[in-house]
């Protein structure tokens, strides 16, 4: 039995109570039923505090409703015995055969448990990353790389319909800046002025000209455009390449350009944007300009979206994204955004606001702090940053990927290269891939003793170690379910800690091949369900985090 199954088992009970007190639809699912593992394992396998949520409703005293329950649920087949502490705390133990069941389920389900759809019917827009296409991925890009895929890939895991996406700034003077600066390299210029400085321009500037042998003979103009199209053409991928082999992946590559791209109806998608939120009623021109009356949705100052000149803002540009996502059928939208966009946080608000959505519920803007890895060196071609590439390479995707994604987003991270470069117990990535190393060795060796998985008898796992490792495992949906709704993938991490920790204390005491002539039992081949759940979880765990599981290390 699992926690779903006794949650849906209880609510059954509750629903009986309640009917014979006059109440026979409390409008309740068993989501509502939330099951906690008590921190004592002395007070059983589960501990719910329904009674004391429906006492009133049902006017009731908590604790004589609870023990009613709780009479009830001890006739269920699978309850060992259940138990009614404090105000009316209901402690439930679960039988060795229903507890230990669910290993055999974890090996059947395979890469579908912990996946759960507790976001189901929900359509999210999750935007990370979103780095200029004018330089190399840096360090701040690291971190949001390897929260935003680990996050979209939870929230998907959550029944989640989601697609991750990039939104490219290839529009404005930073892009003609930056083809001014490939071309004056290519010609063995200095860097012109608010240019791109860096070996990585030269480098860029060497590529173009490999595909573009004619740029030098062009008219400036069209060697700046050249240039400036082939360099960020180059760049981009360059991009691509870095995620990629950071094992990030984005279902959506967005370029700014199409919001400014003239449609045949001699309008952009910018032109719609402004006219649109002029006609939900919160824009107005003021001296020859036109604002969007972001203050009436909270934002410090109203915001200029067109100037007297006739040319449009960043906001205009951002406007017109938000509606995009929208209109692609995305009622939700997820800003990931560095430490120094703290300012977007309202302005992103009130524009959801002012376009007609619900501020509070439509979108939400992450805000990630700095991370800092002690040791690391600037970039020799980007000058005054460190590149994801070279983090990467010194300490390598899998460290880098668990490390970051075991904090919460919104605290400062100092890394220490000398620990995430140990295989000792003290690198937690390497603690847990070990642990899934581990189960994979002890399968291979059962094999060769002759232990298969060809019985399955949950009443025959009565060692404690037993209990408290099926214990852990049967939280993994719930945790999946609360590191989506909660947007924190370090959840994720932190249970594949736990459940490396009680795995290793059960592989201490409880023996899955048999020592020197021992016979093979029942006991053997039960466990060997155990000792597979546990891998199969902890793939199911590192795959959530973009970390590899590897077999043997």
């Amino acid at each position: 039995m699992n926690p779903a199954d006794l949650s849906i088992t209880l609510l059954s009970v509750v629903s009986r109570i309640a009917a014979d007190r006059g109440t026979p639809d409390l409008g309740l699912t068993a989501s509502d039923l939330v099951l906690e593992r008590p921190r004592n394992r002395d007070h059983g396998d589960w501990a719910s505090n329904i009674a004391m949520k429906l006492a009133k409703q049902l006017g009731a005293n908590p604790r004589e409703l609870a023990t009613e329950i709780a009479e009830q649920a001890r006739a269920i087949d699978g309850i060992a015995s259940v138990d009614v502490a404090g105000p009316g705390f209901i402690n439930i133990t679960l039988d060795a055969a229903a507890a230990g069941a669910l290993a055999k389920t974890i090996v059947e389900q395979g890469e579908a448990y912990g996946r759960n759809d507790s976001l189901a019917g929900q359509t999210i827009n999750l935007e990370f990353v979103s780095a200029n296409p004018t330089g190399p991925l840096h360090i701040g890009h690291t971190r949001w790389a390897a929260l935003g895929d680990s996050l979209a890939r939870i929230l998907k895991a959550a029944g989640a319909e989601l697609v991750s996406e990039f939104y490219i700034n290839d529009a404005g003077n930073q892009m003609d800046n930056f083809g001014a600066s490939v071309l004056a390299a290519a010609k063995g210029e200095p860097t012109p002025e608010n240019g791109y400085p860096g070996a990585y321009i030269a480098e860029l500037a060497q590529r173009v000209l490999a595909s573009n042998p004619e740029l030098l003979e062009l008219e400036h103009d069209e060697a700046i455009a050249v240039a400036r199209e082939r360099g960020y053409e180059l760049q981009l991928g360059d991009i691509k390449k870095s995620l990629a082999a950071f094992n990030v992946h984005f279902d959506v590559w967005f370029s700014e350009r199409e919001l400014h791209a003239v449609k045949d109806d001699g309008k952009s998608a910018i032109d719609d944007a402004v006219e649109r939120l002029r006609a939900q009623g919160h824009v107005a021109d003021i001296d020859d300009a036109v604002w969007v009356k972001t203050t009436d949705f909270g934002d410090d100052k109203d915001r200029v979206i067109k100037r007297g000149n006739g040319i449009y803002t960043y906001f205009a540009a951002d406007a017109a994204y938000y509606l995009s996502k929208g209109d692609r059928g995305y009622a939700h939208k997820i800003y990931l955004l560095g430490a120094d966009h703290h300012g977007y946080v309202h302005r992103l608000k009130a524009l959801a606001g002012a376009a007609g959505d619900d501020p509070t519920k439509d979108i939400e803007v992450l805000i990630g702090q700095l991370v800092s890895i002690n040791g690391a060196r600037l970039s020799k071609r980007a000058g005054n940053i460190i590149e994801l590439d070279d983090l990467r390479e010194w300490l390598g995707t899998d460290a880098l990927r668990y490390s970051l994604g075991r904090y919460p987003s919104d605290s400062p991270l100092n890394l220490d290269p000398e620990i995430l470069q140990k295989r000792t117990n003290d690198n937690p990535v390497f603690y847990v891939q070990y642990a899934h190393a581990r189960t994979h060795s002890v399968a291979r060796n059962a094999g060769e003793s002759g232990v298969d998985r060809s019985v399955f008898d949950a009443s025959l796992l009565t060692n404690e170690t037993e209990s408290i490792l099926l214990g852990v495992l049967a939280e993994f949906p719930r945790i999946v379910a609360q590191a989506a709704e909660l947007r924190e993938p370090h959840r994720v991490a932190r249970f594949a800690e736990e459940l490396a920790g009680s795995y290793h204390r059960w592989y201490d005491q409880c023996r899955v091949t048999p020592m020197n002539d021992e016979e093979v039992t029942d006991v053997h081949r039960t466990r060997l369900w155990v000792n597979d759940s546990v891998g199969q979880v902890l793939r199911n765990s590192l795959w959530m985090l973009g970390v590899s599981a590897p077999e043997r290390m």
